[in-house]
């Protein structure tokens, strides 16, 4: 066991944090700069002792896919990786400003996912215009119902709705693969889990719009997703309802606004937003249902909504980024050998960093008695 130096125990003894008078706007926006900065390095570090370079690592890892030999392929990925993440990360936004907190995006997502891909094999080989936007449509109210699960036990009851939410995750992931192996398991598919390819069924395909550019009917929606939230959020009431629920409750509840309400709104969007990301993702680059379709996309959101501060225009950015992990990860992985938990060590080192710089927001860090920073 490790013996602490005297000079590092009187360090210790004399680091207080103190409240600030407000929050340090400062701080707030360069928080998720200084957190990908630590992630770069303390990553570097984990890949070091890994045995691998750690300069050519993160190289990898955020360079190759812009800069790189082959960035001609890796570029449009990052739509395709990253409309997901900032559609479900917007929606959860939503209900993290009010204090809502929805941890179970991912069984949304995967809920989504089977209702949308249902309902376009309910009609195969029929073909039709109108199979694709039914499928949007069921797969919104797949994530949307799945979302009011513990948004109706929170208003009815008072349960919580982090674990709530949290433990239909698990039940969504049994109902994926209870359906992959029985309900929408392809009938010529010689006994393998999973559905039919929707890539190959015209009418159930979530292609390209534009050829080669990642381009699919999935960034549109993530796109007006960013857009309504921010309208919603700067110009419309319910986003000032929202914004005073999170960060005065009392005064909200003095100022007429309905919590039951505000709890199913936020967690139907949410619910929503995510099943609409699962649907897109099953009709196009994923193809069909599996067992291993989900790819952990609702939890990912979460560090998504947090690294862009809860900002619609911010979430597209670490959206970006985010899927810019997966890629490069993809590629450390290939290229260097790197192990892939590795990668998702490395990913989750920046939702911790964020949480714990997120301290000097509210507080400044004190030395001794006299001096702060």
């Amino acid at each position: 066991m490790a013996v602490l130096s005297p000079a590092l125990w009187l360090a210790l003894l004399f680091v207080q944090l103190e409240k600030r008078p407000q929050p340090s706007k400062a701080m707030a926006y360069a928080t998720p700069v200084l957190a990908v900065v630590l992630t770069m390095i303390f990553g570097g570090v984990l890949f070091a002792v890994l045995g691998k370079d750690p300069l050519q690592a993160i190289t990898t890892i955020f360079w190759e896919p812009i800069f790189g030999e082959f960035a001609f392929f890796y570029r449009p990925q990052l739509l395709i990786k990253g409309a997901p993440l900032v559609l479900i990360a917007i929606g959860l936004a939503l209900g993290f400003k009010a204090g809502i907190w929805n941890i179970g995006a991912e069984g949304q997502y995967i809920v989504g996912a089977i209702c949308g891909a249902g309902a376009g094999l309910a009609f195969y080989p029929a073909e039709s215009v109108l199979i694709f936007p039914l499928m949007v449509l069921a797969g919104a109210l797949g994530g949307w119902a799945w979302a009011m699960i513990p948004g109706l036990l929170k208003v009815k009851f008072g349960t919580n709705e982090i674990l709530v939410s949290l433990m239909l995750v698990y039940v969504a992931e049994q109902l994926l693969a209870s359906m992959s192996l029985g309900l929408l398991k392809n009938p010529e598919g010689f006994g393998f889990p999973g559905s039919r390819n929707l890539q190959q069924y015209p009418s159930a395909h979530n292609a390209e719009i534009i050829t080669g550019t990642g381009m699919h009917w999935g960034v549109v929606a993530a796109l007006i997703a960013v857009i309504f939230a921010y309208v919603l959020l700067t110009r419309h009431s319910l986003g000032f309802a929202i914004r005073v629920t999170g960060e005065a409750p009392r005064a909200a509840k003095f100022g007429g606004v309905n919590p039951g309400r505000l709890v199913l709104f936020c967690l139907g969007i949410s619910g929503l937003l995510a099943g609409l990301a699962g649907m897109f993702e099953v009709s196009g680059p994923s193809g069909q249902i599996s067992i291993d379709f989900n790819v952990g996309y609702g939890f990912t959101a979460i560090i998504v909504a947090f690294l862009g501060r809860l900002n619609p225009l911010g979430i597209v950015a670490a959206g970006l980024l985010m899927a810019l992990t997966y890629i490069g990860g993809d590629i450390a992985q290939s290229q260097l050998g790197l192990p892939a938990a590795a990668i998702q060590v490395f990913q989750g080192m920046l939702l911790f960093f964020l949480l714990a710089l997120d301290v000097l927001t509210n507080y400044r860090v004190r030395f001794g008695k006299g001096e702060t920073a």
